[in-house]
């Protein structure tokens, strides 16, 4: 069996607390597992699971006792370093338009595959990490996933929430395809209520990568992402199906965006509530 992997990721946020969980199944030849990620402002822990622990049924995730879905998440795990427990509801979920891989989503040999589930939705409910209590009445919440053989050898990610219910999404990644490798982008902006896709497919380009951060055209639309202040917990990835690489999440941190839509400058925001992953040479 070639190497796979299934990955969902539930990023729940309020003013001041910020808790991210990433339900998966992988695995390469006859190694087959599945595992809980939690990632918090703090800490990050890994549960793992025999692979027979995974069930799925359309966006209904099982792991053992855990339960996760597009109207909230149940979890109660409890390992040597980790101890887990509570459940949050999901108010509506807000889909993009259309697949966020557009066409390249019919291409079937691709090395990792993105899915926006929704673009932002209420959060409530109550999770205790380490007999740490995160309460989110009213929060934000955003969930996305991944499927495929490896997460890109260099990549760019960062999710943000931003003010008056603006929200963005940005991965630039080394894409390999037969003969030949290009960088790759998707993403949107979604602002006073309406989705800018930003894509390769649609004309998208990475003008530059550097620093921590990107600068992305198409068109007539410009977003520029920065990273400021890294606060990266290492959290575990997918090479060939076997979680053995190890990235690195800021699931809060200080970033920059700022998107143009032709000569207007949209919004210039700083925020201290960013999520970044940045696996380019810095």
């Amino acid at each position: 069996m070639k190497g796979y992997f299934y990955g969902y990721y539930y990023k729940c946020q309020s003013d001041d607390q910020t808790i991210a969980l990433i339900a998966a199944t992988h695995g390469s030849g006859k190694e087959l597992s599945c595992s809980l990620q939690v990632i918090t402002e703090t800490d990050a822990w890994v549960a793992e699971f025999p692979a027979d622990a995974y069930a799925q049924k359309g966006s209904l995730i099982r792991i053992g006792k855990n339960r996760f879905s597009r109207r909230g998440i149940r979890v109660d795990v409890e390992t040597a370093d980790l101890c887990i427990r509570g459940s949050l509801s999901f108010g509506p979920i807000t889909p993009l338009r259309y697949d966020i891989m557009g066409p390249f989503a019919m291409i079937p040999f691709m090395e990792c595959r993105h899915m926006v589930g929704s673009v932002e939705h209420v959060v409530n409910g109550t999770l205790t990490v380490n007999g740490v209590e995160y309460r989110f009445e009213n929060a934000r919440g955003y969930w996305e996933g991944d499927t495929g053989r490896s997460f890109p050898k260099e990549y760019l990610w960062t999710q943000s929430f931003l003010p008056d219910g603006d929200s963005l999404m940005l991965s630039v990644a080394d894409i390999p395809f037969p003969g030949f490798r290009f960088t790759g982008v998707i993403g949107f902006v979604f602002h006073a209520g309406k989705e800018y896709r930003i894509a390769t497919y649609l004309g998208a380009r990475a003008a530059e990568i550097r620093d921590g951060g990107a600068i992305i055209e198409q068109g007539g639309l410009k977003l520029k992402v920065r990273l400021i202040e890294a606060s990266g917990k290492a959290l575990k990835a997918p090479d060939c199906g076997s979680m053995v690489r190890t990235i690195h999440e800021s699931a809060t941190c200080k970033a920059a965006y700022e998107f143009w839509i032709g000569e207007e400058q949209v919004f210039q925001v700083v925020t201290d509530q960013a999520t970044f992953e940045y696996e380019y040479p810095r």
